[in-house]
C-alpha cells in the first residue's frame, strides 16, 4: 500500500486544546445514573451512594466538564424536584424516555459526584426551555450560585450546601429544533426566549457562559437556517453554539460508516462559518465558538422501538450499546475531528457516561468495566493537551457511498508545553496495514516514547460482563524517529497514539 504522508512545524497550528473538549453528559435516561454512578447499597457504594468503582473509571477516563440533566429528559424537568429532602421529592413522569423518575439524585448529588470526580470536573448544567422559561432558570442560578441572603440561596443552605455550586457554563434548553423535544420551538420562537432568558441571567451574573442550541444534526431541514435565525437574536449575549451528532453504519455500509468523521468536519466547518456570516453581517468582532455537547457511535436506528415498549418504569436498560473495536476505530476517528478544529470547538461531551452508549457499563450490585471507546477517549483526554498541529495528510483514499473519496488515514497532532508530541492516527483500511512517515520541521524530538494501537483481527472484538478485558490497546514494535523523520505502520482498522519526545 502506499504510503500516507504529513508534516508536523510548530509554525503550523490549529490553536489551543481547551480542556472542555474532553467533558462527558450524564441524563436521566436508563441507567446512566441509577445503577451506573449512584447505587446506594452496591457494595463499593459511599455515603453519599456513588458507586467507588464507577468513580474509578470515570478519573482513569479524563472527563472534564459533565453536562446535566439532559438532554431530552431538560425539557420536562422541574429543578426544584431534585433538591431538598430525598424523602420528601416528587415522582414524576419521563415523557422524553417514558420512565419514572424518582429525583433522589438530582442537584445537589451532581455537584457531589463532580466533586469526588476532582478538580478537573466542571459543572455544565441545562436549563429547561422546553415546558418552562426564563423564570425558572432564574430560579435555579439563584438558588445554585448565589452566596446567601435570598429565599433561594438560603433554602439550598437549609438544604445541607451552605456554599454556592459556582455553575459557570449553562445550556438554553437542549434540541429545541427537534419535533421530538418536549416544547419544540421555531427558530424565531427559541431565538427570542434564548435571547431573554440570557439577557436575564447575565443580570445575576455577568460572566456567566451560556450554549444556544444548534441543530440536532446536520441533516435536520432546518439546519444552518436554524443557527443563522437563533443567532441574529442573541450573538452578542450568548459564547457558544450547540451541535449534536451520532453515527452508525446504515444497511451493512461499513465504509461509509468508517469515515464518519468526514461528516463530522463538514458539520463543523458549516457551523462556523454560518457563525461567522452572522458575525459579518452585525459587524461584530466577537467569535461565536462550538459547544459540540452531544456526539457518539450510537445503535440509534433500534432505540424507537425500545422506548415505545415502556410503560414508565425506573431506571430501564435504554440504549446499552456494546462497542466493537470497529466503533473504537471510528469513535476515535471523531476525537481526532474535534482535536482538528480546537481553535473553534472549546466544548465537547461525549454522550454519555456509563450505561447508556457509554464508555462505562455496569452491572447492579456487580462490577463495573471498560468498553472498548473507554481507551480512545481515555488516551486523548491524557496526551491530547497542548497546541494542535496543523496535520494535512497525503493519504491514499477509497470511495464510500455516503462522502465519496476518502483518505485511509485520518490523524492529527498535539504539542504539549513540554515539547513533546503525540500523534492520534486512525486507519480506516479493512483489510491492509498502512505505511506512515511524517516529517517533523523545527521541532526538537529524538525518541518515540509508546506507540500503541486499539486493533484487533476480528474487528467485532468486544468487551463484555463476561470478557471485562478481551480489547485493550497493545504496544506496536517497529515505529522508529531517526533524522527528523517517523516512521511507522498502522495495523488494519486501527485507532493509534505514538508519543515523541
Amino acid at each position: 500500500m502506499r504510503t500516507a504522508r504529513f508534516t508536523l512545524d510548530p509554525a503550523f497550528t490549529v490553536g489551543a486544546v481547551n480542556p472542555r473538549l474532553f467533558g462527558s453528559f450524564v441524563e436521566h435516561l436508563g441507567r446512566c445514573v441509577y445503577t451506573g454512578v449512584f447505587e446506594p447499597g452496591h457494595p463499593t457504594a459511599d455515603a453519599e451512594g456513588l458507586r467507588q468503582d464507577v468513580l474509578e473509571l470515570v478519573r482513569e477516563l479524563g472527563v472534564t466538564a459533565v453536562r446535566y440533566p439532559g438532554g431530552n429528559f431538560v425539557s420536562g424537568y422541574k429543578w426544584e424536584d431534585s433538591v431538598g429532602p430525598v424523602e420528601d421529592r416528587p415522582r414524576r413522569l419521563d415523557l422524553a424516555w417514558r420512565s419514572t423518575e424518582t429525583n433522589r439524585f438530582g442537584l445537589s448529588e451532581y455537584i457531589a459526584f463532580l466533586k469526588k470526580i476532582g478538580p478537573q470536573a466542571e459543572p455544565m448544567m441545562a436549563v429547561n426551555l422546553g415546558t418552562r422559561g426564563v423564570a425558572e432558570a432564574l430560579e435555579l442560578q439563584e438558588y445554585a450560585n448565589h452566596p446567601s441572603g435570598t429565599a433561594l440561596s438560603d433554602l439550598r443552605a437549609e438544604h445541607g450546601d451552605k456554599d454556592p455550586f459556582g455553575i459557570r457554563l449553562w445550556c438554553l434548553g437542549n434540541e429545541m429544533d427537534g419535533p421530538w423535544q418536549t416544547g419544540h420551538k421555531t427558530a424565531e420562537e427559541y431565538g427570542r426566549v434564548a435571547a431573554e432568558t440570557a439577557r436575564a441571567m447575565r443580570q445575576i451574573d455577568p460572566d456567566v457562559e451560556l450554549v444556544a442550541c444548534g441543530s440536532s444534526g446536520q441533516s435536520m431541514e432546518t439546519f444552518a437556517e436554524w443557527e443563522a435565525t437563533v443567532l441574529k437574536e442573541t450573538y452578542d449575549l450568548v459564547d457558544h453554539i450547540s451541535l449534536h451528532a451520532y453515527y452508525e453504519p446504515h444497511d451493512g455500509d461499513v465504509d461509509s460508516f468508517l469515515a464518519s468523521a468526514v461528516d463530522m468536519e463538514s458539520f463543523i466547518e458549516n457551523v462556523v462559518a454560518t457563525c461567522d456570516h452572522v458575525g459579518a453581517r452585525l459587524k461584530s468582532k466577537k467569535k461565536i465558538n462550538l459547544s459540540f455537547d452531544e456526539w457518539n457511535v450510537w445503535y440509534m436506528t433500534k432505540t424507537q422501538a425500545e422506548v415505545s415498549a415502556l410503560d414508565w418504569p425506573e431506571a430501564p436498560r435504554l440504549l446499552e450499546d456494546n462497542y466493537s473495536v470497529m466503533d473504537a476505530v471510528v469513535f476515535g476517528s471523531l476525537l481526532i475531528a474535534l482535536l482538528r478544529h480546537a481553535d473553534r470547538v472549546t466544548v465537547a461531551c461525549l454522550a454519555q457516561l456509563v450505561n447508556v452508549i457509554a464508555p462505562i457499563m455496569t452491572e447492579p450490585g456487580g462490577p463495573a468495566w471498560r468498553q472498548t471507546t473507554f481507551f480512545p477517549f481515555s488516551q486523548a483526554s491524557k496526551y491530547g493537551r497542548g497546541e494542535v498541529l496543523d496535520v494535512r495528510v497525503d493519504s491514499p483514499t477509497y470511495d464510500t457511498a455516503k462522502y465519496g473519496e476518502a483518505d485511509l488515514l485520518h490523524a492529527t497532532a498535539v504539542r504539549a508545553e513540554d515539547g513533546s508530541v503525540t500523534v492520534f492516527a486512525v486507519n480506516r483500511s479493512r483489510t491492509g496495514a498502512l505505511p506512515l512517515e511524517v516529517a517533523l520541521s523545527g521541532l526538537e524530538l529524538t525518541e518515540v516514547v509508546e506507540h500503541s494501537a486499539l486493533a484487533d483481527a476480528d474487528p467485532d472484538a468486544r468487551n463484555t460482563l463476561a470478557q471485562p478485558e478481551r480489547v485493550v490497546p497493545h504496544p506496536v514494535d517497529g515505529t522508529s524517529l531517526r533524522d527528523g523523520r517517523l516512521t511507522a505502520a498502522l495495523e488494519p482498522l486501527s485507532w493509534n497514539v505514538i508519543r515523541l519526545r
